[in-house]
């Protein structure tokens, strides 16, 4: 079947077989390798992306289902050489230790902003509770996530 979508800005128009995860055609049909697979499942979250503005899990969203949808990945959330403010605030919280999770932790972080900036640690844990990480304690993270939310309120996005 064909699907077009656009990716990051950029539209793409593919053949693909209907059974396609979107996670293997963001990572084989377009080369952005930011987005992880961890579980298949969506138990851990590293595949994590934003579906018109939203966060979705890819690994059990069908290419065919983001049909003429807007996604964007890791690879498309700075400006250029330009971070987002989300990855600005995980770089300088120390937010990450190996980075399998940072990417999707990122995206779903962006999007908990989006949809309510005015977050406490309570909130930021209960939004991010459907992303794991197995190398921090998620102190660093929730500490980026708030620094992120700040910004955010402050008119920075």
């Amino acid at each position: 079947m064909k699907v077009k979508l656009e990716v990051n800005g950029t539209a793409h128009e593919r053949e693909i077989e209907p059974r396609t995860l979107l996670v293997y055609f963001l990572r084989e049909e377009l080369g952005l390798t930011g987005t992880n697979v961890g579980c298949d499942t969506t138990s851990c979250g590293a595949c994590t992306v934003l579906m018109d503005g939203e966060s979705v899990k890819s690994c059990t969203v069908l290419a065919a289902q983001a049909d003429g949808r807007s996604i964007t990945t890791i690879e498309g959330l700075a400006d250029g050489e330009e971070l987002h403010p989300m990855q600005r605030a995980f770089r300088e919280h120390h937010g990450l230790q190996c980075g399998y999770c940072t990417p999707g932790m990122v995206m779903a972080a962006v999007s908990l902003v989006t949809e309510s900036p005015d977050l406490d640690e309570t909130h930021v844990r209960e939004g991010l509770e459907g992303n794991l990480c197995r190398c921090t304690g998620y102190h660093n993270i929730v500490a980026a996530v708030l620094d992120a939310a700040r910004s955010s309120r402050e008119g920075a996005w």
